[in-house]
């Protein structure tokens, strides 16, 4: 249809314009719409102003799941060199087997540091997936190290694949905890041993709000020293298998030793979230120092503890609001007794407390049930 068209009524061919004539801000707002990469690459190619206002939205967020994609991209930069300045999400997600390809793709003596360099380029980067062999590692850690690399930084996620399906080392990327900006950090089947963050220069108070510790093998003392580091953590999820592969070495034997541990950011918890079935509980946990803690999520008998004599009772943090239990709950008579017993003085012990989260499974004995009546809708089974 053409503006000039005599069919169409006056008042209706003056609002008629050409695609190329729309603004940048409304033709940026119609190719974010699109649903295909390969919409936007074809729209790069209609002229030269629609190269200049769909380049930046096509390589806003990149995938590169082959090492080759990502060597090609960094070959590109070097006629483009601010294309890097353009991503702010990228994903590198490919599997040890395709880094035999990298040897034919280049004839750089050390190739494998165009992928740290590549990444280096994106001044403008907030989100950050990792997923690639440990051979990487030191390369992409190097970058957590720098004054100004990555100063945008927000979220990242960090897994680097063992050829033997083992644990790779927190060691080479321990800075990222130090990063100014980062705000969420999720880190998978890492290790780390007692000696945490050891560097001479050692930040403080940096921006991070959660952290995901998924499949790792970390040892409590490590954890609390990189707990000191974030100015305000708001939320902590530590997660581990029934039956870890292979088997854990630094981990630590009971539940209050990894709640030691975020006694480094008690003042600004507000959730934890810990499961991780090996551990043992001992003695009742004392959380009543976690003054913004509103929800936890563990297993029963590692709150109450499976010490005998109890000569303590658990304390609970003053400001809690949902507990949420892992387990089945009132398998152990003597836990299920303590529970009801702390149900029954919740306005006690935590008077803001108004959901109990429960496994349904096998069933909830009826005393529990009982105990929570007076509440309605207190007691939450999934």
């Amino acid at each position: 249809m053409s503006a000039c068209d005599p069919t169409i009524p006056a008042q209706v061919r003056v609002r008629v314009r050409e695609f190329s004539s729309l603004p940048d801000e409304l033709l940026i707002n119609i190719m974010e719409a699109l649903p295909a990469q390969r919409d936007l690459a074809s729209v790069c190619l209609v002229s030269r102003r629609m190269n200049s206002v769909a380049d930046p939205v096509l390589y806003k967020s990149i995938l590169f799941d082959q090492p080759k994609h990502h060597l090609l991209f960094s070959e590109s930069l070097v006629t483009r060199p601010r294309r890097g300045s353009l991503i702010q999400n990228v994903r590198v997600d490919f599997p040890s087997a395709e880094m035999a390809d990298i040897m034919c793709l280049t004839d750089t003596p050390h190739p494998i540091d165009r992928f740290s360099h590549t990444i280096s380029t994106m001044s403008n980067l907030e989100d950050l997936v990792i997923s690639v062999p440990e051979s990487l590692s030191h390369g992409i850690g190097n970058l957590f190290n720098g004054p100004f690399d990555l100063a945008c930084l927000k979220t990242c996620s960090l897994f680097y694949q063992r050829e033997d399906g083992g644990y790779w080392d927190l060691q080479e990327n321990i800075h990222i905890f130090g990063h100014p900006t980062l705000e969420h950090l999720i880190i998978r089947r890492a290790k780390l041993d007692e000696r945490g963050f050891e560097s001479l220069e050692k930040p403080w108070y940096t921006g991070l709000k959660t952290l995901q510790l998924l499949e790792c093998d970390i040892h409590d003392d490590a954890l609390a020293d990189l707990l000191v580091l974030p100015e305000a953590l708001e939320e902590i999820t530590i997660m581990q298998l029934p039956d870890p592969e292979p088997a854990l070495e630094e981990s630590p034997e009971y539940m209050e030793d990894y709640i030691l541990s975020c006694r480094s950011a008690q003042h600004s918890l507000q959730k934890i979230t810990i499961d991780f079935p090996t551990l043992a509980g001992k003695n009742p946990l004392k959380l009543r120092d976690f003054e913004l803690l509103t929800e936890l999520k563990l297993r029963d008998h590692q709150l109450f503890g499976m010490k005998t004599p109890r000569l303590q009772s658990v304390a609970l943090p003053q400001n809690l609001e949902r507990l949420e239990f892992l387990n089945e709950v009132g398998k152990d008579d003597e836990v299920a007794e303590l529970l009801c017993y702390t149900i029954e003085n919740k306005d006690i012990f935590a008077r803001k407390w108004v959901d109990l989260v429960v496994i349904e499974g096998s069933g909830v004995p009826d005393r529990i049930k009982e105990v929570c009546e007076p509440w309605e809708g207190f007691l939450k089974m999934k």
